[in-house]
């Protein structure tokens, strides 16, 4: 009985484990009513400039060669198209694409030109002054340097001849973080009035997404509320309403687009009021929804227009993240700039107040050991020394449930045509004897949520990416890539083309090994047909976690050996007192 328990218990684990994300489906924001300062503000912003076209946008970076202005800091390298000064040409030169050490670094920013665009434009708006002509995205800005570096700004400026004069002010960090001042200087006799605004802008659909368990597309802190939308519901959102999916006024925040493991992100001053939209601006009407065909923007403007007086000059400055979502990295952005809650960045989902802590400490482990395989493991001593009281109640509940099994078999045999009466009896002997056989499956059961917020920190956290462990293990998010089924190798076949589930691994064989050696540790099961059941557990466990992360596998098989050490000891030591017991 209590056999069939601890089995049932352990596979409700495995289904919670890989189907909670899948049928719990993720919180998505509403479509509010678009929220603008004014409804002049509303005219203003159907300018070409804020790329309500397609065509007219791609038309706009056609006019005239790009000219660069190179970036060199510690993490990241590329280059900015002083031709509407977009950033649009940015690698992470500690990161590549698989764990190839030829693999092409990847790439979080790319021209309009290329296969997959993502690029960050900023700029100026003018309100109720059509005369003031302002940069576009075919404006050559002038730099006063060749090289911007973390040593070195830059300032980009341009003249529009009628006496103002724009200027942006770029910085650059060690790591992924720009810093933009920008600049309105009024030399003539008029006052203006303009709103300033940043995009990022991504001109393609992501072939390969995540689904429920990590969020991809338009994310931010909007109003300190978490605010996300899939690409299906941003271009489904803006069919029919002007091409925004979603809006809405705050103070200060963040917003930007993500991807597993990167994000570009658009950061306003936290002091000044701002508008946030995500939009989907569709190439054609028609087909819109079906070809994803189009531009998924995440757009902040000023709320209010700022005005600047003859003889004066107006500024605002922003920031802008571009590259791997690092915890600790985001943590001190976090810090350093107020920016709020930039952490979740990572999607570390519903369960994130025990998701992120869980990250922290393995992150804590991993500096300490220098290998996060050997972080998991001492995390997985952790766990099983807090669950050692639930663990010692469990196996004592099970020795005695072992003791147990003659007088149960009596009663099932005695009783085996009434099945109610045969269930008071068993409770009887339950209260007779001090056995509760819920008792095994609780500390499972209270174990599922660290199990679960495993794997999400496996899957999600850039740290955990092409982390090595030892021997053949060279990324701990990526399943055992070794295979019974080509010898581990020795034929060059790979099977799991034909399925995956021609793919099992030694770490999932080793995984098999301990389910079957803490099967034999617990008491028999008396019903033939369960007996041939439990027997299969092992096998159907094992091709169940074979694609899964190698790092969880090796979790549930240090877990299941360090579990089947310490029921040993108990059933020893529970011998022991018995023998003592009677001698005495």
């Amino acid at each position: 009985m209590d056999n069939k328990r601890f089995f049932l218990a352990t596979m409700l684990s495995v289904l919670l484990l890989f189907g909670f994300q899948y049928f719990l489906p993720k919180k998505e924001i509403s479509n509010p009513v678009v929220q603008n300062s004014s409804k002049t503000l509303t005219q203003e912003k159907q300018t070409p400039l804020l790329s309500q076209d397609v065509k007219t946008h791609y038309v706009q970076n056609d006019a005239g060669p790009d000219v660069r202005l190179a970036i060199e800091a510690d993490s990241v390298q590329g280059s900015i198209n002083l031709k509407g000064a977009i950033f649009d040409d940015l690698v992470l030169k500690n990161y590549r694409e698989t764990i190839k050490p030829n693999s092409p670094l990847v790439r979080v920013l790319s021209t309009v030109h290329s296969k997959e665009p993502n690029y960050v434009e900023t700029g100026w708006i003018p309100i109720n002054s059509g005369t003031i002509k302002v940069p576009s995205l075919s404006t050559i800005w002038k730099a006063n340097h060749d090289k911007l570096t973390p040593s070195q700004p830059v300032t980009l400026s341009w003249n529009n001849g009628k006496g103002f004069e724009f200027q942006k002010i770029i910085s650059i960090d060690k790591d992924f973080l720009f810093k933009i001042e920008q600049k309105v200087i009024n030399r003539s006799d008029k006052s203006a009035s303009f709103v300033f605004y940043a995009n990022v802008d991504r001109a393609y659909t992501p072939k390969q997404l995540n689904g429920y368990l990590v969020h991809d597309g338009p994310i931010g802190i909007v109003d300190h509320r978490l605010e996300q939308i899939s690409y299906k519901t941003a271009r489904q959102d803006s069919k029919n309403s002007n091409n925004v999916a979603w809006s809405k006024d705050t103070k200060g925040g963040w917003a930007g687009i993500t991807d597993k493991y990167w994000l570009t992100a658009l950061i306003p001053q936290q002091d000044k009021d701002v508008n946030v939209s995500y939009k989907f601006i569709a190439q054609s009407d028609s087909s819109a929804v079906e070809s994803d065909q189009g531009i998924y923007q995440v757009e902040f403007t000023s709320k209010a227009p700022i005005t600047v007086a003859s003889g004066e000059t107006i500024s605002t400055i922003g920031r802008i993240f571009s590259g791997a979502k690092e915890v600790h990295l985001l943590n001190h952005y976090e810090k350093e700039y107020q920016i709020p809650d930039f952490w979740k960045a990572v999607d570390f989902g519903w369960f994130a107040f025990l998701t992120y802590p869980i990250f922290i400490i393995l992150d804590w482990l991993n500096n300490f050991w220098g290998n996060f395989g050997l972080a998991l493991l001492t995390f997985t001593l952790i766990v099983k020394t807090v669950f050692y009281p639930l663990a010692s109640k469990q196996f004592h509940s099970m020795g005695r449930m072992k003791a147990l099994q003659p007088k149960m078999k009596e009663i099932r045999e005695r009783f085996k045509d009434d099945q109610t009466l045969m269930n008071q009896h068993m409770m009887a002997l339950y209260k007779q004897q001090g056995v509760n056989p819920a008792s095994g499956c609780l500390p499972i059961v209270i174990q599922i949520p660290i199990f679960w917020c495993l794997y999400k920190d496996l899957y999600v956290t850039i740290e955990m990416r092409h982390a090595p462990f030892f021997g053949w293990i060279h990324d701990l998010s990526a399943p055992d890539p070794t295979n019974i089924f080509n010898l581990f190798g020795l034929i060059p076949y790979d099977p799991s083309f034909i399925s995956p589930f021609l793919h099992v691994g030694i770490w999932p064989l080793v995984f098999g090994a301990t389910m079957f050696l803490q099967q034999r540790l617990n008491p028999a099961v008396m019903d033939p047909m369960q007996k041939k059941m439990f027997q299969f557990m092992p096998l159907i466990f094992t091709f169940v976690l074979a694609m899964q992360p190698a790092g969880l596998v090796i979790y549930y098989s240090w877990n299941n050996l360090l579990t089947a050490m310490q029921q040993l000891v108990i059933q020893k030591r529970m011998a022991w007192k018995e023998k003592k017991a009677v001698k005495g």
